[in-house]
């Protein structure tokens, strides 16, 4: 007798155990009904086993004070290859009462087992056997097919609903011993098992009908709530659209009334500027015959007035652009009107571009209203200027007569005192008489030069007003660039939301398809299990070999249903299909029965 290897018994003895416990857990689960607490013993004995199959082959780790060998290392790289199984891990380290490796361990199989998904996380795991070979040996049960096959078996445990307390359970603790007498039972306790478990077989097939029958229902009424709410979200979008039809065309008359309103404004401004060009031309000829400096303050007055002129002119050709920008949003708005099946956050979109452009529309307006009130406050000071010009004009031209009387009653009596010095000296008193009223008459040309003064140092005042005028309507040039550009914004934020229109349409198209698709399958679905209720189907345990070509079953040679006879056959000798009376699909069909099947055909046909 050739000895075995002692570890490959253990890994047999282990995956025996494992196959056990997990059969007898849900056996007492199906027939217990209800969901399992931490003090069932059949789930106690599950933990107990799993441990001894993740201990074994476990690599002694070296410390200073003492050897390390615990399996909370591997389940702690399971975090790093299954994101999903974080909380996990997390929730583990944040429980008070654990101290110890073991323990954390242990609660990490409660955890997975009461979320179901130990059977993936041990997967990952076991998929990974370069970073396992680190925590165990070459020769370990993880290591080798009997994991897989124990991975396998916990599927099976899906089924089950557990409601474990961990925090106040003392795991660090506790002994992990396996009970062997719940697995040891008499012939009597074989053959009612054996009832029972063909049993609990038909109540696992009609409870999973069950369930697969319920969540159908959940998705089919999850969808008509989809579609509902779809078809009440469409109904308010087409609210919406009247609605900002109704703006639109507001809008538009609002246009008109401000379009208008431009033209009045335009032709008074010309001809308000044509009206001050004649005065101006006709007010520098007269100056041209004054002094040099009324002819500088009026030269630079006729080129403020050029400036004014060609920032009038930039004025309109920037409203002819806005005019223009206004035309492209109402055609971008009728463009709008036919997409029905917009969202409300594109439509509040639109309401607040709309209610921008119409603020901006109102500040236009205002600025242009102001403008007017500018040229009229100008207007006024050129009249005022015009006054002043013409005052100081004629104070001008009597102080020229003044002086030139003066010069010439100066002449006269120079030669009058030239020709009568005798008489001079006779008429000295009546002399000084005049002599004083000459004085008089030189103060008072002195206090006019002064008036001259004072209205020259008025009209550059004047002047400075002006050019800070000029200057803040240059300001307001610039607002009205800003203005364009941030329209300009708003049309590429319109694109970029008729984009996210298009996008989500087509998602909607893609979730109608997906709905026809889940309806064809539920009705699938619905036909096979009417096929199956009228079936009789063969255990995979009681099931070891094909029936056909009587081969034993294994991991490469997998088993397969009969869907017309309810047998179990091997892949080679299933490998038919054939549409029966119970599905129109074709479904996977037995050699013999498809030969069978055929014949009946070929008969039936005449």
């Amino acid at each position: 007798m050739a000895t075995k290897d002692p570890t490959a018994v253990e890994r047999a003895n282990l995956l025996n155990m494992a196959k056990l416990s997990i059969k007898g857990l849900i056996e007492s689960a199906l027939s217990f009904g209800r969901t399992l607490d931490s003090d069932y013993p059949p789930l106690q004995q599950f933990f107990v086993v799993m441990e001894h199959c993740l201990k074994h082959g476990l690599k002694v780790r070296k410390s200073f004070l003492s050897y390390n060998k615990t399996i909370w290392g591997p389940l702690e790289l399971v975090e790093k290859l299954y994101p999903e199984a974080e909380e996990i891990g997390a929730s583990v380290r944040d429980l008070p009462g654990l101290k110890t490796p073991l323990g954390r361990a242990r609660a990490w199989l409660r955890l997975a087992l009461m979320q179901k998904k130990m059977a993936d996380y041990l997967r990952c795991l076991i998929i990974q056997r370069d970073l396992l070979s680190e925590f165990y040996e070459y020769h370990a049960l993880m290591m080798e097919e009997e994991g897989a096959v124990i991975v396998g078996l916990l599927v099976g445990l899906n089924v089950i609903d557990a409601n474990l307390c961990v925090k106040g359970e003392d795991l660090d603790s506790q002994v992990g011993v396996i009970d062997f007498s719940m697995y040891l039972k008499n012939e009597e306790d074989i053959g009612n098992k054996e009832r029972n478990v063909q049993i609990a077989a038909i109540l696992d097939q009609k409870n999973y009908v069950e369930e697969l029958n319920r969540q159908l229902n959940s998705t089919v009424s999850s969808l008509h709530s989809r579609v509902d709410s779809l078809e009440k979200s469409n109904t308010k979008l087409i609210e919406e659209l009247a609605i900002a039809k109704n703006n639109i065309i507001k809008l538009q008359e609002e246009n008109h009334q401000l379009r208008s309103e431009n033209k009045l404004i335009l032709m008074k401004t010309q001809q308000h500027l044509e009206v001050t060009k004649v005065d101006v031309e006709t007010e520098l000829q007269t100056y041209k015959h004054s002094r040099q400096g009324l002819d500088e303050m009026y030269n630079e007055a006729r080129r403020q007035l050029r400036d004014e002129s060609q920032l009038r002119q930039d004025v309109e050709n920037e409203l002819a652009v806005q005019v223009s920008m206004k035309h492209e949003i109402e055609l971008a708005m009728k463009l709008l009107e036919k997409d029905i099946h917009e969202k409300q956050d594109t439509l509040i979109g639109l309401r607040q571009q709309l209610e921008e452009v119409k603020a901006i529309n109102i500040e236009m307006y205002q600025k242009l209203q102001g403008s007017e009130d500018g040229l009229k406050e100008k207007n006024e000071i050129i009249a005022r200027l015009e006054e002043k010009t013409n005052k100081i004009t004629a104070a001008m031209r009597q102080l020229e007569q003044r002086l030139q009387q003066a010069e010439k009653a100066q002449m006269e009596a120079e030669d009058e005192d030239e020709k009568y010095l005798q008489e001079c000296l006779s008429k000295s008193d009546s002399l000084q008489k005049q002599i004083s009223q000459k004085e008089k008459q030189l103060v008072q040309l002195e206090t006019d030069l002064k008036i001259e003064k004072e209205w020259r140092q008025t009209l550059q005042e004047d002047l400075q007003k002006e050019k800070d005028a000029l200057s803040h309507l240059r300001n307001e040039t610039q607002q009205i660039i800003s203005l364009k550009k941030e329209f300009l914004n708003l049309q590429d934020e319109n694109q970029q939301l008729k984009k996210i229109h298009h996008e989500q349409e087509q998602a909607l198209q893609e979730l109608g398809n997906k709905l026809s698709e889940s309806k064809l399958k539920i009705e699938d679905i619905k036909e096979a299990n009417k096929a199956l209720q009228g079936l009789v189907w063969l255990k995979d345990k009681e099931a070891t070999h094909c029936k056909l070509c009587e081969k034993e079953f294994s991991l490469s040679k997998r088993k397969h249903h009969c869907r017309n006879c309810g047998e179990i056959f091997c892949n080679a000798c299933s490998d038919n299909e054939l549409p029966l009376p119970s599905s129109p699909k074709p479904v996977r069909v037995c050699d013999s029965c498809h030969a069978l099947l055929i014949q009946r055909c070929s008969s039936n046909l005449p």
